[in-house]
C-alpha cells in the first residue's frame, strides 16, 4: 500500500473541504451538471485520442500503481541476485526451483536458469517483456496527462455554458449570483481533478518507469550473469553500478569476503 498517495489526496481534499466550511455552505459547492461536463467531457476526449480498451487499462494500471506501489530498492535486488548466484554454485541451476522469489520478472528469469534455456532466449525473452512494461506505464502516463489536461478545459466550457445561460436570463437579476457560482463551479472540478488526481498520478507513472527501467535492467543483467555461472562476488562488483555514487561505498562495506 502507497500511503503516500492517500495521504496526499486526503490533505488535498482536506484543505479544499475546510476552506469550504470555513466561508460557507457546502451544498453550494455541488451541482450534477458541472460534474458531468467536467468528468464526462474528459473522458469523451480521452477516448478520442486513445483506444477505449488503452483507457480502460490506463485506469486500471493507475489506480494499482499509485495505490499499492511498493518501491524496491536496487540494493535489495543485489543482494537478492548475488544470494541466488551463490544457491546456483552450491546446489547446480535446479537449486533455484526451491527459492521463493518476490520480484516476478526475477522470479521468471530464475525459472528459465533453472530449466535450461539458452543465454539468448532468455536475454531475449527478458528484454521482450521489461521493454513491453515501460511501453504499457509510459502508455497510462501519457492517458492521465491527457485527462489532466483536459479536465481544466471542459471545466473552462462548462464555466462559458452557464454564463451564457446566465445571461439569457439577465431580466431577474436575484438569478445571477447563483447562476455565476454555478458556472464557475465547472473550473473548480476541472482543476480539482487535474491537479488532485490525474496530473499527480501520471506523474507516478513516469517515475515507475524510470524506476522499473532501472531495476529491471538489474536484473536481466544479473540474471545473465548467474547463467554464465559467474560467482556472486563478481556479480555483486558489477551490478554496484546501478547504485548512485554515495549508496556503493556502503554495499562494498558490508560485501562479504
Amino acid at each position: 500500500m502507497d500511503f503516500a498517495t492517500i495521504i496526499g489526496i486526503l490533505a488535498g481534499t482536506g484543505v479544499v473541504a475546510a476552506a469550504i466550511l470555513v466561508g460557507g455552505d457546502v451544498t453550494l459547492f455541488a451541482d450534477l451538471p458541472s460534474a458531468l461536463i467536467v468528468i464526462g467531457g474528459a473522458m469523451a476526449a480521452t477516448v478520442i485520442r486513445f483506444p477505449i480498451t488503452g483507457v480502460i487499462s490506463a485506469l486500471a494500471l493507475g489506480g494499482k500503481v499509485a495505490f499499492t506501489h511498493r518501491k524496491i530498492e536496487p540494493r535489495q535486488l543485489i543482494e537478492e541476485i548475488a544470494n541466488l548466484a551463490e544457491v546456483v554454485r552450491k546446489q547446480g541451476p535446479l537449486g533455484l526451483e526451491n527459492v521463493e522469489v518476490d520480484d516476478e520478472f526475477l522470479a521468471k528469469g530464475m525459472q528459465m536458469i533453472a530449466d535450461g534455456y539458452d543465454p539468448a532466449f532468455i536475454r531475449e525473452s527478458l528484454e521482450r517483456e521489461r521493454d513491453l512494461n515501460l511501453e504499457r506505464l509510459e502508455d497510462g502516463q501519457r492517458i492521465f496527462k491527457a485527462i489532466g489536461d483536459s479536465a481544466p478545459a471542459f471545466g473552462m466550457i462548462g464555466t462559458l455554458v452557464g454564463l451564457v445561460q446566465m445571461l439569457a436570463n439577465m431580466s431577474d437579476p436575484a438569478t445571477i449570483g447563483p447562476a455565476m457560482a454555478i458556472a464557475l463551479l465547472t473550473t473548480l472540478y476541472g482543476a480539482l481533478i487535474a491537479n488532485l488526481i490525474a496530473l499527480p498520478i501520471a506523474d507516478k507513472l513516469a517515475l515507475k518507469s524510470k524506476v522499473e527501467d532501472v531495476n529491471q535492467t538489474l536484473v536481466l543483467d544479473g540474471i545473465m550473469q548467474i547463467r554464465d555461472s559467474k560467482s556472486p562476488a563478481l556479480i555483486r562488483e558489477m551490478l554496484i553500478a546501478y547504485l548512485p555514487e554515495k549508496h556503493r561505498g556502503e554495499m562494498i562495506a558490508v560485501a562479504p569476503a
